[in-house]
């Protein structure tokens, strides 16, 4: 193995091994099926390959190579589980109240996951529309260098900061002025791509030119930003469709998730209790937003671009090895 594969491998098998559990089992395995025996324990190739099943992106050439690591680190955990026994470990209140919440967070997921696995699958007619609704993730995206000012709230702000804007030539003019007036505010600079902008705000920054200022309000937050420079990056819909898809079905899978909880919750008798006694709280107003800039999830490579708000539309270089640790990260909090 490559030395940089290994050092993305080594703290992320860790966390799968834990996530992944390991335990003796009360059938019988085939000799084929053992991949370890610890003690009394048999750990399985199913238990391996669940690890990786978890973890997304990762290719058979990465996965044949971690598998050696994560049997290791799924000993190590057999044998820490095997000593907690001993010393009783597994009655302690403390432990039995976790592995409670654990197995209510697991049947809550399994059912919610079972509901989103039933959502019919897009077709290739609606990621077709969607590419054609949305010109600034595909078509005509860009890559952006923005400079941004987050103001916190405050009583008439928004009018006089309009005011401010107006005639601005650069942030640091309005920055300044914010200092004037009291007024709580952080500054940021990124390059982020269409899809790394929240889709509530990429139209409105898309419909900027170069070297624009503008105010723009949204979700309790008030934004100055300026775009300091673009760039173009279309993306074909060839390359899009899939992503498109994806995004769609998971984009349907939270919607009918949240009906049939509404329902469910409709349905069921809920009584608040102890100091909760009384009516449920109402969907009154919101906190305050905290001055934060939009904060890139990761720093934007024009050519290969990441899923942060909307559909990915990226071309992938299969040639290209991908990162292990991300991808197995997603596959721990599948897990968890």
């Amino acid at each position: 193995m490559r030395p940089c594969h290994r050092l993305c491998l080594v703290p992320l098998i860790f966390a799968l091994a834990i996530a992944a559990g390991c335990g003796k089992s009360d059938d019988k395995k085939a000799a084929t099926q053992v991949a370890a025996k610890v003690n009394s324990d048999e750990i399985t190739v199913h238990q391996i390959n669940n690890v990786l099943a978890r973890a997304p992106n990762v290719t058979p050439e990465v996965a044949e190579r971690a598998k050696r690591e994560i049997l290791d680190k799924l000993i190590d955990q057999q044998l820490a589980r095997q000593q907690a026994i001993e010393k009783k470990l597994d009655r302690s209140p403390n432990v039995l109240q976790v592995l409670e919440a654990a197995k209510t967070e697991i049947l809550a997921r399994t059912y919610l996951e079972q509901i989103a696995a039933a959502q019919p699958k897009p077709t290739p007619e609606e990621a077709k529309k969607y590419y054609a609704e949305h010109p600034e993730l595909f078509a005509r995206r860009r890559v952006f260098n923005l400079e941004e000012i987050v103001v916190a709230p405050k009583e008439g702000i928004a009018a006089a900061l309009r005011e401010q804007v107006a005639k601005a030539r650069s942030l640091q003019e309005i920055a300044a002025w914010l200092k004037s007036q009291g007024v709580q505010f952080a500054e940021n600079r990124s390059v982020r791509t269409a899809e790394q902008i929240p889709l509530e705000l990429l139209p409105r920054l898309a419909a900027m030119k170069d070297g624009e200022i503008r105010q723009i309000e949204d979700g309790g937050r008030l934004y100055v930003f300026r775009v300091v420079s673009t760039q173009l990056a279309p993306v074909d819909e060839a390359t899009a469709t899939a992503r498109i898809q994806q995004f769609l079905f998971n984009q349907r899978s939270s919607e009918a998730i949240a009906k049939e909880m509404k329902q469910v919750k409709d349905k069921a008798k809920i009584q608040y209790v102890g100091e909760f006694a009384g009516s449920p709280p109402s969907a009154g107003p919101k906190p305050a937003a905290q001055a934060e800039p939009l904060k890139p999830e990761a720093k934007a490579e024009p050519t290969k671009p990441e899923a942060k708000a909307g559909p990915a539309a990226q071309a992938e270089d299969s040639k290209t090895a991908q990162p292990l640790a991300p991808n197995i990260e997603k596959g721990v909090r599948g897990l968890r």
